[in-house]
């Protein structure tokens, strides 16, 4: 069989495929996150002194350094879809800002905080709330993103494992950071990464087996 012939044959049948629009990947991932956001608050679940709160220095740095770092990670999830992407400068980059952020975590704190004991501060029973609440509302970003690389063709699938996890686990603490009662640097810093760092954690496991199917 000759080369042409080989090739009319396998490429036979074949659909054409709709090009990749990061601005579309981008905007759906907007429009979840607002979805999420809108459908949480529907349900009463906003804080119910943020029209007091709102323009504290303790809630701006919360909700701020999510927002900034929800951007970021997303768009380096994105971009790290695409076969010559160089999705570790990226990763460096998100790590360095959470950094960042846990340093100005510091500055923001609400006077009288630092002088409760930690455990106090941290109070597990409503911590283990907010890490799960934080897994759960990351599962539809992160369910997206594993469709998005599924359809794209990335060349480190770990990688862009991880940014997606990352960036999944932001947006779901970006979301439950307008409901979360609590005015503690610490209690932000530690929950929330461990909200964060699970589902980054199970992106990882999970979507390069998917990839590979």
């Amino acid at each position: 069989m000759s080369n042409d012939a080989l090739i009319a044959e396998l490429s036979s049948g074949l659909a054409p495929v709709r090009r990749r629009s990061v601005a579309r990947e981008g905007a759906l991932l907007v429009a979840l996150c607002g979805m999420e956001l809108a459908l949480f608050l529907a349900m009463g679940a906003m804080r119910p002194d943020m029209n007091h709160a709102a323009d504290s220095p303790y809630l701006m740095w919360r909700v701020g350094s999510l927002a900034l770092l929800a951007v970021v990670a997303c768009a380096v999830a994105i971009r790290s879809f695409s076969p010559a992407a160089r999705t570790r400068p990226g990763l460096t980059l998100a790590g360095t800002l959470a950094a960042a952020a846990i340093v100005a975590g510091v500055f923001v704190a609400p006077s009288g905080t630092a002088h409760r004991a930690p455990l106090d501060r941290l109070d597990p029973a409503s911590g283990i709330v907010c890490a799960t609440s934080i897994v759960v509302l990351s599962l539809p970003v992160m369910a997206l993103l594993g469709a998005l690389m599924r359809r794209a063709a990335p060349t480190e699938p770990r990688l862009s494992a991880l940014a997606a996890g990352l960036a999944a686990g932001t947006c779901g603490a970006f979301v439950f950071a307008f409901c979360c009662p609590f005015n503690d640097p610490l209690y932000a810093v530690v929950w929330y990464s461990i909200g964060c760092g699970a589902v980054t954690a199970a992106a990882r496991w999970c979507l390069p087996r998917r990839f590979r199917l």
